[in-house]
């Protein structure tokens, strides 16, 4: 059987892991490329686009894939849409990986965001030097003083895996890192800087999670943007075990995408 993740998470290389220790399971790891030097993974890799919807679909029959497992970043909403198409196209088995979402402990100085341009637009109201843990993609929109004029006054700390295109924000420096991240490094890093606000997405991730406890240990507000919706009708899971167990359901007796008829759905 024939195993298509969509990759780049954490939970996508330890899912890729237990499936290639599978006898009868051939995992193919799809990356999009943005990162430089990937972390290693178990089974086949291939890396770039499929070229849109249909791309995707050729792909899954040409390969012989008889499911296709979402295990990009929350926010990847673009790809998770075209998986979630192709899939339904091709009659493949498909489900969305998707770790749970932070949530606000009692008393969390906590601003919630639609998207990046909604963040942007409540930075002033709330402190003058921000540190701003987006990724590196979005950031022109921190930079956008037309939109909001008073954003150009403002002091960033773009934390980044690797270095950011501009154009950037007008007063900016950028912090070459990767987590995983302590509480302790987090709270000295926001005293280092006086950071007196705190711009993140709703990531989930455990890695980079104690960045909110520093925050709330120091006051420091924090605006959380919110994650898009998954595709009308996904199956979304929390965890590889609950991902592991669905593809057990289903692969058993669901026939390869290359010998179905052509937009023959499940």
């Amino acid at each position: 059987m024939h195993v298509l993740v969509l990759g780049g998470t954490t939970e996508a290389r330890r899912l890729a892991a237990a499936l290639a220790a599978r006898p009868g399971v051939r995992v193919t790891t799809s990356l999009a490329g943005r990162v430089a030097r990937p972390a290693a993974l178990e089974g086949d890799v291939r890396i770039g686009g499929f070229g849109g919807v249909d791309g995707l679909a050729a792909w899954l029959r040409d390969h012989e894939v008889d499911a296709v497992v979402d295990a990009t970043h929350p926010f990847a909403a673009t790809i998770s849409e075209h998986a979630a198409l192709a899939a339904a196209a091709t009659g493949v088995p498909s489900v969305m990986l998707r770790r749970p979402g932070w949530r606000p402990e009692p008393g969390d100085p906590w601003h919630e965001a639609a998207s990046l341009a909604d963040a942007a637009a409540l930075l002033p109201a709330l402190g003058r030097r921000v540190f701003l843990t987006t990724g590196r993609l979005g950031l022109a929109t921190f930079a956008d003083a037309h939109a909001v004029p008073d954003l150009a006054e403002l002091h960033f700390l773009v934390r980044s895996v690797e270095p950011p295109q501009p154009p950037l924000p007008r007063h900016t420096e950028v912090l070459i890192d990767r987590g995983p991240y302590t509480v302790e490094g987090e709270t000295a890093l926001l005293r280092e800087h006086r950071i007196d606000v705190l711009v993140t997405k709703d990531s989930g991730a455990a890695a980079t999670a104690a960045k909110l406890t520093a925050a709330r240990a120091l006051s420091v507000p924090v605006v959380i943007v919110r994650r898009p919706r998954p595709p009308e009708g996904a199956t979304v899971l929390p965890d590889e075990e609950s991902v592991l167990s669905y593809l057990a359901r289903h692969l058993g007796h669901v026939p390869s995408a290359a010998r179905r008829p052509p937009g023959r759905t499940r």
